[in-house]
């Protein structure tokens, strides 16, 4: 028997988070690993106590065909990586890794493009994690240095 690599190993628990995401697009979830330890899980959804897209049957990015990445602030979930970094203590993130992972709400496809949002990788950098690591097929993934995204800020628009 064949001992399943650490990366795949956090990045299956992520997709099992993801089981729990009442998103009816995409559903996606992350974990935050520090010292070889889960500090905290999140998957997408609607904050708590409020209606889930899959209760209503309804989802405005979609009624309104806007297209993945836009308009976030139609959307009533709240991310997986945010919802993840909410659920642990911020000494407890830094220098950690976040693992992602998505799928297809409809066809349950991994998502080749799994990639945190703008918004979620401030929350990231905020929150002192180290590296980002996503699936992007079953066995294979992307790793991002959190600083690339601090020395790279793509929030400047050059003059």
């Amino acid at each position: 028997m064949e001992r399943k690599d650490k990366v795949n190993y956090y990045l299956d628990i992520a997709d099992a988070v993801l089981l729990r995401s009442t998103c009816l697009r995409r559903r996606y979830g992350a974990i935050i690993v520090s010292n070889d330890e889960i500090i905290s899980t999140g998957y997408n959804g609607a904050p708590r106590g409020r209606k889930n897209c899959i209760d209503t049957q309804s989802c405005a990015r979609e009624m309104l065909n806007i297209p993945s990445g836009q308009r976030y602030e139609l959307c009533r979930s709240v991310h997986a990586e945010a919802n993840a970094i909410i659920s642990a203590a911020r000494s407890d993130m830094i220098g950690g890794t976040l693992y992602l992972a998505g799928r297809d709400a409809k066809t349950g496809a991994i998502l080749r493009d799994t990639t945190p949002c703008s918004m979620c990788r401030r929350l990231i950098i905020n929150a002192g994690i180290h590296r980002v690591v996503c699936r992007i097929s079953e066995s294979e993934f992307t790793v991002t240095s959190v600083r690339d995204w601090i020395f790279n800020d793509d929030s400047i628009q050059p003059v």
